[in-house]
């Protein structure tokens, strides 16, 4: 990369080990480009180590970083016409702040819409125009607002709600505006609405029926057309995320009926004649290309594992992200090769992951099983939780998991019932029970690894992070017999504290999770609250928490703590200064360290 004005990486030792360079490894993200400039892209680097914005001009080679902070940059947004890229500017990874722009040759930054105060974002579109933004915002004190902001005017407020709300996509002409609100009250289900950009109502397309009926719409982009008013929404009338097109003007939905039988994303190629399909099913992903004319579904071909990303380039060719538990990430075409290779060395490559099918009591779990390479059993074994809930883990690379199975580990990855790509049932049997759900089917997952000789069940690691965590200091209370070591990055701890301290649109999440407020429903959250059980702990138990996180609030943990050192039971806390995780990859390799080292002391070395 040419023209850096960040600090150099760091510098590879001889002896460093394949876990620690799996995370110093340079990696890219999957480059946006610019609708009317498309030589014009941005993506997101670690190269100087911590994970910040670059932009990349296709026609001359020229790469250049643009933001350069200490906790790292990764939320931006390049404009239509190529001239600008926005980004946003928070207080110490708190996640409330301001958009702030600067010229994609490079120049000073500039506050990007005076006017508006520091918020959390909610959803920005930027007009073909080169003075348009629409710009969402949500505080704890207004809920959602959404403002139509032009150069040199002063922003105008055309959408308030209590509720959780964001702007969705913004027409090719400038003349529609595509919100996804939740005004019936159900966090995890949006409905949507149309408006012109004076604020009037348009068109609404709410499959909730009143909140009756669980159904969430999401915008997935207007047609990349002049005067076209069709709009790509995503859908779950059959039980799964799918695409329709929904013209907005006429009314007139075209459901496609694509008959792929896991989660499918679409977003259009750049003339509007047909659609680049993601297809997401049993932890992994595949591509097509979706014919609007011939309704003809053809696949583009791609490994075996994960495609993180996917866009569709003006010469009809495919960019995307993809990797497998085996292969670190790379950004490839299908006109062929690597499109964008970072400097510096690469990263080792892993074991490939197992699928593994369990029954549960809510139906078959599926668990994704990594050991190290010719290893026997039973083996010492962490079972990682992933984070959302609404997420899942898959066939992808995760230098956490590896360094785990470098040190002699097991893993072992639950796609529990709240987990995304087993259809909406799967996604929303959680709710009420919050918690509780998903670890009965982790707990039956840890059985089958204790069954069938894989796993050592006196040297046995619960941990995860964010809803992971939680999920983790949870586990430890409500199941102490099964658990020999405890490691929660980020977590809920006490989930009253954790309700009022949080961000409101988490606790739109939570009301709807668990049905009502602390207030309302109180024993849903106590039986859900790790803190209900901290004094049944009796496993090890190491946290780590970013002091400025909005998500997961520092003060809740310091209660559960407490209440460990009260009663003298073991355990360390890490404290870091940043929010909900770090972009800075030595903050990162610090943390796995303290893990790797807590889990050594405690169960002693992997494999002796």
């Amino acid at each position: 990369m040419t023209e850096s004005n960040g600090s150099a990486p760091p510098e590879w030792r001889a002896d460093m080990p394949d876990w620690e360079r799996r995370f110093r490894a340079p990696r890219v993200s999957l480059p946006d480009w610019a609708e009317d400039a498309p030589d014009r892209s941005l993506f997101v680097s670690n190269v100087t180590g911590t994970y910040e914005l670059y932009a990349w001009d296709r026609a001359t080679g020229d790469q250049r970083q643009v933001t350069n902070r200490p906790n790292g940059t990764t939320d931006g947004v390049l404009s239509p016409d190529g001239a600008w890229i926005w980004w946003f500017d928070d207080k110490d990874g708190d996640e409330f702040g301001v958009w702030r722009r600067q010229p994609f040759t490079g120049g000073e930054d500039e506050l990007a819409v005076p006017g508006l105060d520091p918020s959390y974002p909610a959803g920005l579109a930027l007009g073909r125009d080169g003075r348009t933004a629409v710009v969402g915002r949500s505080t704890d004190e207004d809920g959602t607002t959404i403002h139509l902001a032009r150069t040199g005017e002063a922003p105008v407020e055309i959408y308030r709600h209590r509720e959780s709300a964001g702007v969705g996509d913004l027409s090719h002409d400038g003349s529609l505006i595509a919100v996804e609100h939740t005004e019936h009250g159900d966090a995890m289900h949006s409905a949507l609405r149309v408006l012109r950009p004076d604020g009037t109502p348009v068109a609404e397309l709410d499959d909730t029926k009143g909140g009756t009926v669980e159904l969430g719409l999401e915008v997935l982009g207007f047609a990349p057309v002049e005067g076209d008013t069709r709009l790509l929404v995503g859908h779950q009338r059959r039980g799964r995320w799918e695409p329709l097109v929904w013209d907005v003007a006429t009314g007139e939905e075209t459901d496609l009926a694509l008959e792929l039988p896991g989660d499918v994303s679409a977003e259009w190629y750049p003339d509007g004649s047909g659609l680049l399909i993601g297809h997401g099913f049993e932890a992994r992903g595949e591509l097509f290309r979706y014919d609007l004319r011939t309704r003809e579904l053809v696949k583009v071909p791609t490994p075996t594992g994960t495609v993180s990303g996917a866009t569709a380039r003006p010469d009809g060719s495919v960019e995307y992200l993809w990797s497998s538990a085996a292969q670190p990430p790379s950004v490839r075409s299908t006109a062929g090769g690597v499109v964008l290779d970072p400097p510096g060395p690469k990263s080792p490559g892993s074991v490939p992951v197992e699928d593994v099918w369990v029954e549960g009591p809510g139906g078959r779990i599926h668990a994704l099983v990594q050991k190290p390479a010719g290893a026997g059993g039973p083996l010492p074994t962490v079972f990682d939780i992933h984070g959302g809930p609404t997420w899942h883990d898959s066939d992808s690379f995760a230098a956490g998991p590896a360094a785990w199975v470098d040190h002699g580990y097991a893993v072992v990855r639950v796609n529990y019932r709240g987990s995304t790509g087993y259809g909406r049932a799967w996604t929303d049997a959680l709710k009420h029970r919050v918690g509780l759900i998903e670890l009965e089917d982790i707990a039956a997952v840890r059985d089958w690894a204790i069954g069938s000789g894989l796993a050592d069940p006196e040297r046995l690691i619960l941990t995860g992070g964010s809803w992971g965590g939680y999920l983790t200091l949870l586990g430890l209370g409500v199941q102490p017999d099964a658990w020999t070591l405890g490691i929660a990055a980020v977590p809920v701890a006490d989930y009253v504290t954790a309700y009022h301290d949080e961000m409101e649109a988490l606790k739109a999440m939570d009301r709807t999770l668990l049905g009502g407020t602390p207030e309302e429903v109180p024993e849903r959250f106590e039986a859900s609250s790790p803190l209900t059980y901290v004094d049944r702990v009796t496993a090890p138990v190491h946290i780590s928490a970013g002091v400025n996180d909005p998500r997961c609030p520092i003060r809740q943990i310091g209660n559960y703590v407490k209440r460990l050192e009260a009663r003298g039971a073991v355990h360390e806390v890490y404290r870091y200064d940043a929010g909900h995780g770090s972009l800075v990859v030595d903050e990162r390799i610090k943390q796995v360290r303290l893990e790797l080292d807590f889990a050594e002391r405690h169960l002693g070395r992997a494999g002796t």
